[in-house]
C-alpha cells in the first residue's frame, strides 16, 4: 500500500479544488465574451496599467507565483517525495518523456516548415489542476500510486514546458539584465548555503530577480522556479520555510491566480464559423497532439521502459490505467494556453489555438474519465 505524505495530500487537494474553480471560471468567461457584454468585457482585460494590459500582468507577474509553487512542489518531490527514490521515480519520468516528445513530434508533422511550427510546445504540457480534478471525480476507487503517477507526470511536463519556454520562446536577449538576474539568483543560493532561514530576503531577491529577468527577454515566470530552488528546503519538515511557503501558496494559487489566468485568457469571441479554424494545420496539430499524442507517448515509453528493465509498472496498476492517465494528461489548458501566447503574435491564430486547446482538453478529459471508470475497481480502502 502506497502512503501519501501530508504535503502531497494538501497539494493534491488544492489542485483538485482548483480544477473545479478553473472549469467554472472558463465557462463564465466564454459566456461573457460571447454575450451582450462582449466588447466591454474583452476590452477590460486589455485595459492599460503601467504600459501593459491587465492580461499581460497576470501572465507575466502572477503566473510567476504559480511557477514558484510548482518549483516548490518539484523540489519536495525530488528531495523527499515521490521522485526521491530513483526506482519509484523512473516509471513516471520515462513515461513523461513520451508524453511531451510524441505530441510535439505530431504537431510538427502537421506544421513543420510553416509559420506555425513555433507552436510545437503547445501540446507538450499538462494542466495539473484539471487533470487531478477529473481524477478526483472517481473518488476512493483511485489508488494512491495512480495519484502519484499522474501528479509526477504533470509536474515533469510543467518542468519541461518551463525549459522549453526559456530556450525556444525568448525572442530578444539582453545579456546584461540576464546576468544581473542570475547574479541575484547566485546571491540567494549563497544565503541558502549560509543557512539564512528568514523568508523576506529571498522574496525581495525574487522580486528583483523577476524584474531583471523580465527586462532580459527571457520569460519572467522562469524566476518562480529558480526562486523555489534557492529557498532553503532543510529536511522538508513543517518547520522549514520552503514547507511554510508552499503551504501558504496553495490556496491563493488555486483560488485566485489560476482562475484569473483562465478568465483573462479565455475572453475569446467565438464567431459563427469557429469550426473552420479547427481544420487548420495548427489546430489539428494541437488537438491530435493532446488527444492522441499524450496517451500514445506515455504508454509507448512506459512499455519500452518496462521491457528494457529501466522501470516497472506499480503492482496495483494495470496498463489500462496508464492509458487513462495518458488521456487525462492531454488536458493542456493552462500551460498550453500560456505557451500559445508566447509562440504566436497574431490574435486570430492565438484565439483559434485556444479554441483547439479547449476542445482537445474536453475530449481528453472525458475520454480519460471513461477509461479510468471502466478499469478501476469500485472501492479502495487506501487513504
Amino acid at each position: 500500500m502506497v502512503k501519501l505524505t501530508t504535503l502531497f495530500k494538501e497539494f493534491y487537494e488544492s489542485e483538485k479544488s482548483a480544477g473545479i474553480i478553473l472549469l467554472i471560471a472558463t465557462v463564465l468567461s466564454l459566456v461573457l465574451a460571447n454575450s451582450a457584454m462582449q466588447d466591454p468585457y474583452i476590452n477590460f482585460w486589455q485595459y492599460d496599467v503601467g504600459g501593459h494590459s491587465i492580461t499581460h500582468w497576470i501572465n507575466d507577474a502572477l503566473m510567476a507565483i504559480f511557477f514558484l509553487l510548482i518549483g516548490l512542489e518539484l523540489e519536495r518531490e525530488i528531495y523527499i517525495g515521490e521522485l526521491s527514490d530513483l526506482k519509484n521515480a523512473s516509471f513516471p519520468i520515462i513515461s513523461s518523456f513520451g508524453g511531451f516528445l510524441i505530441p510535439a513530434a505530431i504537431f510538427l508533422i502537421f506544421n513543420y516548415g510553416t509559420p506555425t511550427q513555433s507552436g510545437a510546445g503547445i501540446p507538450m504540457a499538462t494542466d495539473i489542476a484539471f487533470a487531478i480534478g477529473i481524477l478526483s471525480l472517481l473518488g476512493n476507487r483511485v489508488p494512491n500510486s495512480l495519484k502519484i503517477f499522474l501528479t509526477a507526470v504533470a509536474v515533469i511536463d510543467d518542468l519541461v514546458a518551463i525549459i522549453v519556454i526559456a530556450l525556444f520562446y525568448t525572442k530578444t536577449l539582453i545579456w546584461s539584465n540576464l546576468l544581473i538576474s542570475l547574479s541575484i539568483f547566485g546571491a540567494l543560493l549563497l544565503l541558502n548555503r549560509l543557512k539564512v532561514q528568514k523568508l523576506l530576503p529571498y522574496l525581495l531577491g525574487g522580486v528583483a530577480m523577476w524584474y531583471f529577468m523580465y527586462n532580459s527577454g527571457v520569460h519572467a515566470t522562469i524566476t518562480g522556479v529558480l526562486l523555489a530552488f534557492a529557498i532553503p528546503f532543510g529536511n522538508g519538515s513543517s518547520n522549514s520555510i520552503s514547507y511554510k511557503l508552499q503551504h501558504f501558496l496553495h490556496k491563493p494559487v488555486a483560488f485566485i491566480i489560476l482562475p484569473l489566468f483562465a478568465i483573462a485568457n479565455t475572453a475569446i469571441s467565438i464567431g459563427s464559423d469557429w469550426q473552420s479554424g479547427l481544420g487548420e494545420s495548427n489546430s489539428i496539430g494541437i488537438m491530435v497532439g493532446l488527444v492522441l499524442g499524450k496517451p500514445l507517448g506515455i504508454i509507448i515509453f512506459a512499455l519500452i521502459g518496462v521491457a528494457v528493465g529501466a522501470c516497472s509498472l506499480p503492482k496495483d496498476l494495470k496498463w489500462q490505467n496508464i492509458i487513462g492517465v495518458g488521456l487525462l494528461s492531454g488536458i493542456g489548458f493552462t500551460m498550453s494556453i500560456f505557451i500559445t501566447i508566447l509562440a504566436y503574435s497574431d490574435e486570430l491564430l492565438i484565439n483559434n489555438s485556444k479554441i483547439a486547446i479547449i476542445v482537445a482538453s474536453i475530449i481528453a478529459g472525458f475520454s480519460g474519465f471513461i477509461v479510468l471508470r471502466l478499469t478501476l475497481k469500485e472501492k479502495r480502502s487506501e487513504v
